[in-house]
This record gives C-alpha cells, structure tokens and sequence, in this order.
C-alpha cells in the first residue's frame, strides 16, 4: 500500500451562514448545508425574468385574469386564499376584517399571476435553469411584497404593539438597528451567546491525535468495552463546522457510533484565510488520506471506512479514485449522505449554473482569496426568503422579539471560508460537471474515472432536499461500479443528517440493488419508521471486521493527543 501526501496550506473565521424559525423542529427543517456556489447577481438573473414577464398571449391573459379578480375583491366576493400552512396569515384578522381580506387577496392574486407565467415559460420549452433563475428572482420579489412586512400590513404586529404599550415597537427598531450595522441589513436568526462550542455543541468525548496545517484528526473515545477493529474515518465539508454530526447527547451521529462499538475518527477542517487561497482538491483530498493513513496506525488496522458528507463527500471521491487508479486498498468501503456528484439533473441549484454567474463567482473568488460563509450562505438564504428572511424580519424588527436559541441554528451561524483555487474546482464541477465527465478532471495527478471505484458503497438522499436533490444522490450508485445500498430518508438536507433515532415522525426506505431509474426503485422500496442511522450503523458494522478490546486510551507512540475534542480548528485557534 502507499501513502499520498499534498499540499498543505491552512485559516480563520468569519461571517454566518443563514438559517431559520421558531420551533425547534422548523428549525431543524429549514437550515440547509451551504454547497460551494458563488452569489448571484440581478443582471446575471434579468433574462429569464425578461423572457417570463414579455410572453405576449400569457401577459394579456394575465392582464384580463388580475382584472377579473379585482372587481371580485372589490365587490368582496373573491374566493382566493392563503395555501394551507402559511403562516403568515394565520392571524384572524386576514379572514374577519373586510380590509385585511382585500389586501391579503390582492397579494395573492398578483403571486398567482406571476406564478403561472412562470408556468408557461417552462412549458414553452425553457431551458431549465432559465426558468430557476426566474423562479429565483420572482420568489424574493413576491416574498418581498408581502403585506405582513410591514407594520400597518402586519395586524398581529399591531396588536402586539397595542398589547405592549409600543415596547415591542422600540424592541424591534433596537433589533433592526444592530442588524443594520453588525449583520449586513438582514434580521439575525440566533442567539449564539447561548452555545459553546466544546461546552455545549462538539462534546462526545475524544482527542486529537493529528494535526498539520490543513486538518485535525478527533479520535472519539469508545463507550462499550469491545469494539470493531476496523476505524471509521468522517469526512465533513469544508463548508460549516463538523460539529452538526456532534451537536448535543441525544442529537449526535458521532455519539450513536461510538455506542455502536465503532472506532470514530474526524476530520476537522481548517478554517482557511486568504493566506490559504490556493488550497485545492490535491490539499484537501490528500488530507483525507493521511487522516486514513492516522487511523489506520492508532487502531492497528491495515484499512478503514469513511464516511462522506455533502461537499465532503466530493472531495472523498476524489481520493478514492486515486487509491483505485494506484491499486491501493487502505479503503475497504465508503457512505455518502445527501452528497450530490452529478449536477446535470434539474435542481433549484441550477438557478446559478449560468456560465455569466459562474465567471463572476470565480472572479470574486480570485480578487478576495476566499469565498465568505456569509456571501455563500446568502444564496441559500433568498432561495427560500419567506422562512429565512421575512419570517426574522416580522419575528424580530415588526414583533420586537429576541433571536431564537436553537442548537442547529447557532451551528449554522458558524460559518467557514472557501479557499479561492478550492472553489473554482467546485464551481468547474458544479456548472460543467466534471466530477462525471471520465478525465475533465485530475486530483493528486490522477485523472477522475469514477467508474473504477469497486468498493461497496451505503448511500442515503433525503425526500424533500431542495439541495441535493433524492434522486440526484441516488446517480452514485450508478457512477461508482462497487456493489450499493441506497437509503432514502425523509425532510430535507440537515434534517435528514441530525436524525437520532426515537423520533416517532422520523421514517425512510430501503429496497433492492439500486438500478438506474430512482423513481423505479422508490416505487418498489419500504417504508420503515425509524433513522437511517440504524440502517447504516448495520451495514457498517458487518464491514469494520472482528470485535476486539477497546483501547484504554487515545492514541498511539506515533500520533499522541495533542489535546481534548472538539480541538483548536473548530474553535479557529491555531496553536504553534
């Protein structure tokens, strides 16, 4: 077997990733995982706006509907209604007070025009992601124009006022004057004052016995007296902190694996500067290896597992590939969660796949070194303005109300950097495939096949990911020539991934061998109440060997603790 070095480089801290609302489980739905993708901007959107709001029989037709309606709502005879389930009109005043219903129906009746605009510009034979960018645009401006957003709009803000003898009113200018100048204008969506990473977030107990200038290395203490031999090493993205796979007792996939006797090892990323701004797929993707290469001479083992997630997950296959090209087996088998390799099929993503809005975001890329979590999570953010902008905006600056304290929410404020060379590779991967493409491109000077990975593969999407869409992560099992296992949970990107089991909603579905249509495979497949964990705590315990004692402590003579977990880099120290 060899051992691949790569480049190593290194990183800081800086702004938050967007996140979401009041209970803990809308929370938890909402937050998404930041994909490397660049901002996008007006005029990189205006042309499918223009193609939708220019179509002259659909506008006309339009025209006369919004006509039609008006005189209804005038006259009080209108029947239109908020969809089930949205909030912002729960109020009674939408129903009971004859203006407020007016109001509310008008709203409506414009979002309904434009909506089917939207409609027929796709069924007219639109390119795909012409329409997302439209869709984009069009979703921020009708959320935008909601009348809740404002106060004489907003009755439940006015009661509140009324209620509060105007303190909610000084409350929420307080709120809406710190977030104009601590938090770029937009509502801040957590209190993260009240969570420590290493105190509340981060604490399974462990150690790091590696560090270099890219990574550290969490040897998570065992917590049953056997273990299996063969070590699981996690990959996280480098987007966000590892720590949503370790987030509290109870809500922890590290803590379920340790009681499942594996032997857990994570990779924390370093949280690059613009010092670090050529750090690439060679840098990270070597990093995972020697991360391998760690675990493998603490347990004794001549393999390992991992695991990838999301972006991290890219950057495994990366390094597999090499160690297939080179006749290397230290890999035995690999997992992917909600990770997306093929970006041709339809995603809301695509909205930012244009070759104009690409160049822009390697431009910006290149001229700051890095690319912020705030200008990623931004995308993410106006992708789904009505629960991660709007929802704050009323909650905060119109109600008078304090940020949330949600452990997932203070997790995805934490954002890391994108080094600049870090991604372009993405967004090549992104906006021309390359991932998928035999060749296009080549890590640890070995060209990209994916077809050559053969190790057996666990691979999970989740049924609501507007990220990585289900049956864009079910394409691995057809990439990749190993034998597969597909699970497909329920929810949405994170949700799916911080998902313990015990929770009476949660549920997924298993089937036979993955073929190639998804939607054939999820016809035939069962449901089952629980978490994917267990099903894959199952099929990575059959592949991690024999049973033997757990080591009494952390480490080997070659790579000692430096430290307890959660580490230095999770926390942006940089010891010397």
């Amino acid at each position: 077997m060899t051992t691949t070095t790569s480049h190593q480089r290194p990183g800081r801290r800086t702004g938050p990733i967007r996140a979401v609302p009041q209970t803990e489980s809308e929370a938890l739905a909402s937050v998404e995982s930041a994909e490397p993708v660049g901002l996008p901007t007006p005029r990189g959107m205006v042309r499918g706006v223009l193609a939708t709001l220019t179509q002259p029989r659909p506008v006309a037709r339009e025209v006369a509907h919004l006509a039609r309606d008006s005189v209804r709502i005038l006259r009080g005879t209108a029947e239109i209604a908020p969809r089930p389930g949205d909030k912002r009109f729960t109020d009674p005043a939408w129903t009971l007070h004859p203006g407020y219903r007016r109001l509310l129906q008008s709203y409506l009746a414009v979002a309904g025009s434009l909506d089917r605009l939207l409609a027929d510009h796709e069924a007219g034979g639109a390119d795909w992601r012409e329409v997302e960018q439209a869709r984009f645009v069009l979703t921020a401006f009708t959320s935008a124009m909601a009348p809740t957003n404002t106060l004489l709009g907003n009755p439940a803000a006015l009661k509140r006022a009324f209620d509060t003898a105007g303190r909610s009113l000084v409350r929420g200018t307080r709120n809406a004057l710190s977030d104009l100048v601590r938090n770029g204008g937009l509502p801040t969506q957590v209190d993260r004052s009240a969570f420590t990473v290493g105190e509340d977030l981060g604490i399974t107990p462990g150690s790091v016995v590696y560090r270099d200038e890219v990574v550290e290395v969490i040897q998570y203490a065992p917590s049953t007296p056997r273990v299996r031999r063969r070590p699981l090493v996690i990959v996280p993205p480098p987007i966000g902190r590892f720590y949503f796979l370790d987030l509290r007792p109870g809500r922890s996939l590290v803590e379920y694996a340790v009681a499942q006797g594996l032997q857990v090892f994570m990779i924390s990323w370093r949280n690059p500067t613009r010092e670090q701004s050529e750090w690439d797929l060679d840098t990270y993707s070597g990093s995972v290896l020697r991360a391998v290469d760690v675990a493998r001479e603490v347990t004794g083992s001549p393999d390992a597992i991992t695991m990838g997630f999301c972006a991290g997950g890219q950057i495994m296959t990366t390094a597999l590939n090499h160690l297939a090209a080179t006749g290397d087996d230290r890999v035995s088998a690999a997992g992917y969660a909600v990770t997306l390799l093929d970006f041709s099929s339809r995603a809301p993503l695509g909205a930012f796949s244009g070759p104009r809005l690409l160049q822009l975001a390697r431009r910006n890329s290149r001229r700051r070194g890095v690319i912020s979590a705030r200008d990623m999570g931004a995308v993410f953010t106006w992708m789904r303005p009505d629960d991660l902008v709007f929802n704050y905006v009323v909650n905060q600056w119109l109600m008078g109300e304090d940020p949330p304290a949600f452990d997932i929410l203070a997790w995805n404020a934490d954002g890391t950097n994108l080094p600049a060379r870090l991604h372009e590779q993405f967004l090549d991967i992104f906006g021309g495939n390359a991932l998928v493409r035999p060749g296009a491109l080549r890590v640890l000077d070995t060209p990209v096949h994916l077809s050559r990975i053969t190790i057996p593969m666990f691979v999970t999407g989740a049924l609501t990911d507007h990220l990585t869409p289900w049956d864009g992560c079910y394409r691995t099992t057809q990439l990749l020539s190993g034998p597969s296992t597909f699970v497909l949970s329920y929810s949405g990107h994170i949700q799916s991934l911080v998902n313990p089991p015990g929770n009476p909603k949660a549920h997924y579905w298993t089937g036979g061998e993955p073929g190639p249509d998804p939607h054939s495979w999820r016809a035939e497949a069962e449901r089952h109440t629980g978490s994917w964990w267990e099903r894959w705590a199952g099929w990575t315990i059959e592949r991690s060997g024999d049973e033997v004692p757990a080591p009494d402590s952390p480490g080997s003579a070659a790579h000692p603790p430096l430290e307890p977990a959660p580490g230095s880099y999770v926390r942006d120290r940089v010891p010397a």
